[in-house]
């Protein structure tokens, strides 16, 4: 993508951020009391603020550092949500069969790393377009595969197409695209040899052609 620099916000750092997906819903009242609503997006977008994770000078010098190398909002970068960090859930361990990413048509090669949502009323596909590409597992039918990753991208290339009608799935860890959502670093040092910076605001940047 244009703009990003291929690192990860300091984890030291991201430890305690909040946040997590936001959705734009417009909502219409209708006169009868009943009301429309819609969304123009077809993904969320994931908000952070990292402001939790300052505990020392060291920590406030790190943090500039960072954000001066980044030039502020003007290149995005990686950032390892807490919370959503991988195709499984975050207590368990990355499995080749944890995500479905197609069924094999004889000739396709390459796929797209995705993560579902749902439940029995409703689901979500997300792209994962920057995961960890030494995590990435891949299997065919449950088959293990070697398989060519695009770390800046989460497209994932096998040597052989699957055959018609073949599953493939894959696991992985992944890391969420953002930048900074401000300026200005309004930073405070409260006692010596420490320090707070209580808004440190991310966004997540879209890549996808259909947001």
């Amino acid at each position: 993508m244009s703009g990003f620099h291929d690192v990860e916000f300091p984890l030291s750092l991201a430890f305690g951020a909040s946040g997590g997906p936001q959705r734009l819903t417009q909502i219409t009242p209708l006169t009868n009391g009943a009301e429309q609503r819609n969304t123009p997006h077809a993904h969320s977008r994931r908000k952070y603020n990292a402001g939790a994770g300052i505990k020392s000078i060291d920590d406030l010098h790190k943090l500039i550092a960072f954000f001066e190398a980044r030039m502020g909002q003007l290149y995005s970068f990686r950032f390892k949500d807490p919370t959503d960090f991988k195709s499984c859930l975050p207590s368990q361990s990355v499995s080749a069969t944890d995500q479905g990413l197609g069924v094999g048509d004889g000739a396709q090669t390459t796929f797209q790393l995705v993560k579902s949502y749902g439940d029995i009323s409703g689901a979500y596909i997300r792209p994962i377009t920057k995961p960890i590409a030494a995590s990435v597992h891949l299997a065919v039918n449950g088959v293990s595969q070697t398989v060519n990753v695009n770390a800046l991208t989460g497209l994932v290339t096998l040597q052989t197409a699957p055959a018609a009608g073949a599953i493939i799935t894959a696991g992985f860890e992944f890391h969420v695209p953002v930048r900074f959502d401000t300026d200005a670093l309004e930073l405070t040092l409260e006692a010596f040899g420490a320090g707070e910076a209580a808004n440190i605001p991310l966004i997540e940047v879209r890549e996808y052609a259909n947001v």
